[in-house]
């Protein structure tokens, strides 16, 4: 598992595959870290999140923003919201893309500003996506996603020794660094022989300095598809 360590919530998606009987080395890529950014929430018409970690460097929200709508933007995203109390969740498909197509169809931009809580890189800048539409989107940037400097020793030692079938890739920016690092820690030709279960085909884009030998991509950009490709890409190697 590549994804970052998400403190003591946990990763429902790692916790998932362990339930289905998978051995999980975790190798974080990214660190996430709190900008303590808390922004006010007068005047808008509803919330964005575009990750998760979004909405934790923020909980606990206010009654008052609570009340307003949350634009998720995948199912794993909206269940966060839905825990921290937020009782008017819409869903959006795994990605910025359908976030924001979700937003044109269920939002008047009329009816007054959005906040999108971001982190410090954006896949899709969302304030300009929508602008054209008339949408006034604010951006706040309460999280940082900082690469790390190297793979840990137990990941690296687990690709030289072949005690590793996959590597779980949920981001173009986290399959981009752990390629640098594979490479890095020379190990990138044990790291190609992988199957590579990606997200989206813009996250396999990013696995081609490795030249993989399988990547598989998930048939829409949530944790519940992925769950369904491990489970696929484990039953052909069975």
């Amino acid at each position: 598992m590549t994804r970052p360590d998400l403190g003591p919530d946990g990763d429902d998606l790692e916790s998932a595959l362990k339930d289905a009987g998978h051995c999980v080395v975790r190798a974080p890529v990214l660190a996430i870290t709190h900008t303590r950014l808390f922004p006010t929430f007068d005047g808008l018409q509803g919330i964005v999140a575009t990750s998760s970690n979004g909405l934790r460097a923020v909980a606990p929200f206010p009654e008052a923003a609570l009340r307003l709508p949350l634009y998720a933007v995948g199912p794993a995203t909206a269940a966060v919201g839905r825990a921290l109390g937020f009782q008017r969740v819409y869903e959006g498909a795994g990605d910025g893309h359908a976030l924001a197509a979700l937003i044109r169809a269920e939002v008047d931009p009329s009816a007054g500003p959005l906040l999108h809580l971001s982190g410090d890189k954006l896949a899709l800048d969302l304030a300009a996506a929508l602008k054209p539409d008339g949408f006034d989107v604010h951006r706040a940037i309460v999280y940082r996603a900082e690469a790390a400097v190297e793979l840990p020793e137990e990941a690296v030692g687990a690709l030289r020794e072949g005690r590793l079938d996959g590597v779980v890739l949920m981001s173009p920016r986290t399959a981009r660094v752990y390629a640098g690092l594979v490479s890095a820690a020379g190990v990138a030709a044990e790291a190609g022989r992988l199957v590579h279960f990606c997200l989206s085909e813009a996250v396999a884009r990013e696995t081609t300095p490795l030249a993989p030998t399988n990547v598989k991509v998930a048939a829409a950009p949530n944790s519940q598809e992925m769950l369904a490709l491990i489970a696929r890409g484990a039953s052909d190697s069975a």
